[in-house]
């Protein structure tokens, strides 16, 4: 027989993140009913435990597998999420339009074990833990953790990146800078040199030019 939580005695629970528990009877479903807004998006993350009676706690299963579905009460029941998971997962949707939505999380076994969903503890043999963020804010602030460090470390790994290049870059435009101060030097140095040889020319062909007149002249002379 389904099993549904009032919506009434939600309401001091619902708020924009809201983190509740509740217990699952074997198999029975268990459902509760949220009044959203046009365009709400909703993320859910869950936790499913099993009773163990041997160790008188609750523990995660391996095979424990939760169901989730939720329907558009006001749309016949049109269902908007349909999705199994494991015995921890995250569900996501967004209210088409603004009326009651049933949420219901149904468990069951893939581990081929007999009687493990045997309601063993008073209250029922699963616990179902759940974080319920509503609307995009929360929504966001609801992500994983994980996955934002990740991203983070992401973007100071290219951030350090950038860094290496800009310093690269710099270090380039130094060695440019340096080479083009030698390159003007050694040019000048060059200018100056061959300056020099053509004056040292010059002086040289000079001196002949007058060492021949002079001799032609003591010639013609004598």
């Amino acid at each position: 027989m389904r099993s549904i939580i009032p919506a009434l005695s939600l309401v001091a629970l619902l708020t924009p993140v809201q983190a509740l528990y509740f217990y699952i009877d074997g198999n029975s479903p268990k459902c509760f009913f949220e009044e959203l807004p046009k365009d709400t998006l909703v993320v859910g993350h869950y936790t499913a435990e099993e009773y163990d009676e041997d160790r008188k706690t609750w523990s995660k299963h391996e095979g424990l597998n939760i169901f989730i579905s939720v329907d558009e009460v006001f749309d016949n029941d049109h269902r908007v999420v349909s999705q199994k998971g494991s015995s921890a997962g995250r569900f996501t949707f967004s209210a088409a339009d603004a009326g009651d939505h049933k949420i219901c999380f149904v468990p069951s076994s893939t581990s081929g074990k007999s009687g493990w969903l045997n309601a063993l503890h008073p209250t029922g043999g699963i616990k179902l833990t759940l974080d319920l963020a509503i609307g995009e804010t929360s929504a966001i602030e609801s992500k994983d953790k994980g996955k934002i460090d990740d991203i983070v470390q992401k973007v100071k790994g290219l951030n350090g990146r950038l860094q290496d290049i800009r310093r690269e870059q710099v270090f380039q435009r130094e060695r440019e800078a340096e080479f083009r101060d030698q390159s003007e030097t050694t040019n000048a140095r060059v200018v100056r040199w061959t300056l020099m040889q053509l004056v040292v020319l010059g002086i040289t062909c000079a001196w002949q030019l007058s060492h021949l007149r002079s001799f032609f002249i003591k010639q013609k002379l004598t």
